[in-house]
């Protein structure tokens, strides 16, 4: 287990598991609207969201002139040179796919491009929206295909879009209380270290309220208890455990493996629908 635990921390650090989730989710929500997800489209946005994470970690990292404070950034200040050559490689292979995916999901993707390019121009300058900014852009890039291909969507599946948004929003807003101390250090800006952990708490005690209130608007709409929501119910659920434990899992930062992992869970529903 140990072994397996310390595998699984260096996929972490590496955001492997963040791209790996974000494919799991758009698999995820292409299944709910009944939608196609091609193999290019799903290798496409893998690619992208750990070309946009990682990054945004050597970015981070480059900033610093002393060793960071989390082993994450140091990761990235000590092996930024292979790092850098991996981006490289995987946008090359990310751009070759552009060839192979369908126009409407082209254009889309060119929009939220943008969006990402003026994220990291103003993102030093964002302070407390860093995490909603990164909550609509995961979201959209999870989303872009399904919503892009879907013709019709009903309130149903709004409402599912906006659990996601909202277990998004919480899962980075954990990070930032739990990441202040490191964050101040730094100097890096986040909801946290521009209001502190006092409004912090407040607002993740507000979004698990109102992440609970769709859940149940969910079931009155279904009237029943379906697949979707259950696995909505248990990613709130963990993010909810690490945000009352929050010393157990601030402990060899327990609380990424975890919350990061949160996004493989859908994986369960897709296996039980084959």
């Amino acid at each position: 287990m140990t072994k397996f635990i310390r595998v699984y921390r260096m996929i972490n650090i590496l955001s492997i598991d963040i791209a790996v989730g974000a494919m799991i989710s758009a698999s995820f929500f292409a299944q709910l609207f009944d939608v196609q997800m091609l193999p290019q489209g799903l290798i496409s946005l893998g690619l992208t969201v750990w070309i946009i994470y990682t990054a945004d970690h050597l970015l981070d990292a480059r900033k610093l002139s002393q060793a960071a404070s989390s082993e994450r950034h140091r990761f990235h200040q000590r092996h930024a040179r292979i790092l850098l050559i991996l981006i490289t490689f995987a946008l090359v292979v990310d751009l070759s796919q552009i060839y192979f995916i369908r126009s409407i999901v082209f254009k889309a993707g060119l929009g939220l491009a943008f969006l990402v390019v003026i994220y990291f121009l103003i993102q030093q300058r964002i302070g407390f929206l860093k995490e909603l900014l990164g909550t609509v852009l995961y979201t959209a890039g999870v989303l872009l295909i399904p919503l892009s291909v879907k013709s019709r969507i009903s309130s149903s599946d709004i409402l599912l879009i906006l659990q996601f948004g909202m277990i998004v929003w919480i899962n980075l807003l954990l990070f930032s209380l739990i990441d202040q101390p490191r964050d101040e250090k730094d100097s890096h800006q986040s909801f946290a270290t521009s209001l502190g952990q006092g409004i912090t708490k407040k607002a993740l005690v507000f979004l698990f309220s109102v992440s609970m209130g769709l859940v149940l608007s969910q079931l009155f709409l279904s009237s029943s208890v379906t697949g979707a929501t259950i696995v909505m119910v248990l990613m709130n659920a963990l993010l909810l455990l690490i945000f009352l434990k929050r010393d157990f899992f601030e402990k060899e930062d327990r609380y990424r493996l975890l919350g990061d992992a949160v996004f493989l869970l859908p994986l369960i529903y897709l296996l039980f629908q084959r």
